[in-house]
C-alpha cells in the first residue's frame, strides 16, 4: 500500500503544477485555441504545398525544397526579428504577425499562382513565424509563473506533436479531399482566427523596460545584448546545449524512408517510424510533468542523454518493430526538453526574452537542419542502421557535457 505524503513535511513550492490549473487561466485557454488552430493549418499547408509542387513539376526534389522551405527562414528570422518581441507590446506582434500570415496564406491559395511567387510568399510567411513564436514563449512567462509556466509549456508541446502525428497520418487525404487550393485558403481561415483570438482573449501588457527605462535598446543592440547575454551566462549557454540535442535524435526523421527500406518495410513503415518519436514525446511529456518540479530539473541531463542511448541498439539492425520501440522510447526521454525550454525563459530578464529565446530557438533548428544533413550524406556511404547508432553516440557524448556543465556549482 503506498501511503500519502503528509502535507506538513511537502514543500508546496515543489508540488507540480496540474493542467487544471493551467487551463484554469483564462488568457492561457484564448492562447491554447489559436495555437491549436495555427498548427493544424500549418500541417496542411506544408502536406498541401509538396503535392502542389509535385503535381506542377514532377520533381520530388523541388517537392522537398518546397517543403525545407517551411524551416529553413527561421535561421534568419530567430536572430533577426525576434527582438520585436522585446521592443513593441507582445499581443500585438502575435496579432500583427498572425494576420499578416492569413493574407500572404490566402494570395498562395489563388489557383495558378506562379511558384516562384508562393515560395517567395512562403518565406516571408515563416520569416512571421520567429518573432510570433519568441513574442508568445514571452507573454506566457508573464501570463504563468513557477511551475504553472512549466506545465503550460509542456501542454503546448503536447499540443503542437499530437497535431504533427494528426498530420502524419490524415494530412495527405485531406489535402486529397479537399484540394490544394482549399488547404491553403483553410491555413489562411486558421491564422486569421488566431489573430481575433488572441485579440479577444489576451489582455495587452507594456513593454518591458530594462534596467534604464529611458533606454530604448536599437536593433543592433538588442541582438547583441541578447546573445552576449546567453553565451556569458554559464547555465544559459549549458541549457542552451541542452536544447540543441535534438539535432541527433532528429535524424531517425530524416532517415525513416532509407531505414524503412533497409529493415524490408514499405511506405506504411515509413509513416509508422515517422510517429514513433513524436508519440514517445507526448506520452513522456505527460508522464514528466507528474514529477515535482526540484525532480524534473534533477532529472533533465539524465533524460537528455537517455533521448540518444535506445539509437546505439539500432547497429544490431532489431527489425521495424523494435526499432519503433526505440524510438519511441528515445522520444519519452525528450520530454525534457520543455522543462529545459521553460527554465531558460524563466532565467532571462523579461526586457531581454524575446530575443533571447529567438537566438535559442535558432540554434535548435540548425542543430536539427545540421544533423539531417550529415545523417543523409552518412547514409548514403553507411547502412541507415549504422548513421543512427552514431548519431546516437555522439549525442550521448554532448548531452553528457551539457548536463555537466550545466549542474557544476
Amino acid at each position: 500500500m503506498v501511503r500519502p505524503r503528509d502535507p506538513a513535511t511537502t514543500d508546496p513550492a515543489d508540488r507540480p503544477a496540474t493542467y487544471r490549473e493551467v487551463f484554469a487561466v483564462a488568457e492561457f485557454r484564448w492562447l491554447w485555441a489559436a495555437l491549436l488552430g495555427s498548427v493544424i493549418g500549418d500541417q496542411l499547408a506544408r502536406v498541401a504545398l509538396a503535392i502542389l509542387v509535385f503535381d506542377r513539376t514532377g520533381s520530388a526534389g523541388l517537392s522537398a525544397l518546397t517543403y525545407a522551405l517551411t524551416f529553413l527562414p527561421d535561421i534568419a528570422g530567430g536572430p533577426l526579428l525576434s527582438g520585436l518581441a522585446d521592443r513593441y507590446p507582445r499581443r500585438r506582434v502575435m496579432v500583427s504577425c498572425d494576420a499578416a500570415r492569413a493574407v500572404l496564406v490566402a494570395l498562395m491559395a489563388i489557383p495558378g499562382a506562379p511558384l516562384w511567387i508562393l515560395c517567395v510568399l512562403l518565406v516571408v510567411v515563416q520569416l512571421l513565424a520567429a518573432p510570433f513564436q519568441s513574442a508568445r514563449a514571452a507573454m506566457l512567462a508573464s501570463i504563468m509563473t513557477g511551475d504553472k509556466f512549466k506545465a503550460a509549456t509542456g501542454l503546448s508541446a503536447v499540443t503542437s506533436q499530437t497535431a504533427q502525428l494528426i498530420g502524419f497520418v490524415t494530412g495527405g487525404s485531406l489535402v486529397a479531399a479537399l484540394g490544394t487550393s482549399q488547404a491553403l485558403a483553410l491555413n489562411a481561415a486558421s491564422f486569421a482566427l488566431s489573430a481575433v483570438l488572441l485579440q479577444l482573449g489576451v489582455r495587452e501588457r507594456p513593454v518591458p523596460v530594462g534596467a534604464d527605462p529611458a533606454v530604448k535598446p536599437s536593433w543592433w543592440g538588442s541582438l547583441s545584448a541578447g546573445a552576449r547575454l546567453v553565451w556569458g551566462d554559464r547555465r544559459l549557454r549549458y541549457l542552451t546545449a541542452l536544447i540543441c540535442v535534438p539535432g541527433f535524435y532528429i535524424t531517425v526523421e530524416g532517415l525513416a524512408a532509407p531505414y524503412a527500406a533497409a529493415v524490408g518495410g514499405g511506405p506504411l513503415a515509413v509513416g509508422v517510424l515517422f510517429a514513433a518519436n513524436p508519440a514517445g514525446q507526448v506520452v513522456g511529456i505527460l508522464l514528466f510533468s507528474r514529477m515535482i518540479p526540484s525532480r524534473r530539473q534533477a532529472w533533465m541531463g539524465r533524460l537528455a542523454i537517455g533521448t540518444c542511448v535506445p539509437l546505439v541498439f539500432c547497429v544490431f539492425e532489431p527489425g521495424l518493430w523494435p526499432t519503433v520501440a526505440l524510438w519511441a522510447l528515445s522520444g519519452l526521454s525528450a520530454a525534457y526538453l520543455v522543462t529545459a525550454q521553460a527554465t531558460f525563459v524563466q532565467d532571462i530578464p523579461d526586457a531581454q526574452r524575446g530575443q533571447a529565446i529567438g537566438l535559442a530557438r535558432t540554434a535548435l533548428i540548425v542543430s536539427q537542419g545540421i544533423g539531417v544533413l550529415v545523417a543523409g550524406a552518412a547514409a548514403d556511404q553507411w547502412q541507415p542502421p549504422l548513421v543512427v547508432a552514431a548519431a546516437g553516440l555522439c549525442g550521448i557524448a554532448f548531452a553528457a557535457g551539457g548536463a555537466r556543465g550545466y549542474q557544476r556549482p
